[in-house]
């Protein structure tokens, strides 16, 4: 509300001079016009985003995907290496039979076997105990290229301290020999020769069995 300075007569908004005295109104004694009050601006605040981490697992399986697959193929390809080697043994092997006694001719070399007891008693280059008994059941002998394998089985009635000190006066420098209840084992290794004796009593009776391995 504004009143005039010289009468004080109210006086209405943007009137510049007072309706009863003629005054002029000064400036200063009139509210101000268009004056809008400051609106309030609501401040905007931005919605969270929402951060998605990527997956972890994905990295890992693909790598144990990638290691099944090379696995995979190589056991393809072994099993594909192993199946030519057998059919190419298979296209020209040869294999000549004559009793007991087997040959097989391979690309790789040839293979000879024996079920004959006498074969294999002179094949395994040691000494048959006196009065032993070749066993057909556990004899024989095989060759594969310059590998010698003789396995013979005999049967003794004396008892096992005797055929085990016969043995043991062969080999006095055996690199194993070993005793116990009912059994004898003595094992001489040279650079060409294997040579193993197991001697084992049962049923009252003494078996042997001699195992020579030659390397020529």
């Amino acid at each position: 509300m504004a009143f005039c300075n010289s009468c004080g007569t109210t006086i209405n908004p943007g009137i510049r001079f007072c309706s009863k005295c003629g005054a002029p109104i000064l400036a200063s004694t009139l509210p101000p016009s268009g004056a809008a009050s400051p609106t309030a601006t609501p401040s905007t605040v931005p919605a969270p985003v929402a951060v998605t981490s990527p997956p972890q697992g994905g990295g890992s399986l693909k790598v144990i995907l990638i290691a099944m697959v090379v696995i995979v193929l190589l056991g393809a390809i072994g099993l594909g290496s192993l199946a030519f080697f057998a059919m190419r043994i298979a296209r020209h092997a040869h294999v000549r039979q004559d009793g007991d006694n087997v040959k097989v001719e391979t690309p790789f070399g040839n293979v000879e076997t024996s079920k004959d007891p006498a074969d294999a008693a002179r094949n395994v280059g040691v000494d048959l105990y006196p009065g032993a008994e070749l066993q057909p059941d556990g004899s024989s002998s095989a060759s594969f290229g310059s590998v010698h394998t003789s396995s013979l089985k005999a049967e003794s009635t004396d008892p096992l301290e005797k055929v085990s000190s016969f043995y043991k006066s062969k080999f006095p420098n055996a690199v194993v020999t070993s005793s116990d209840a009912g059994r004898c084992t003595i094992v001489s290794n040279d650079h060409n020769n294997i040579i193993t004796i197991n001697i084992e009593a049962a049923d009252g009776k003494t078996n042997i069995q001699i195992t020579s391995v030659t390397h020529k």
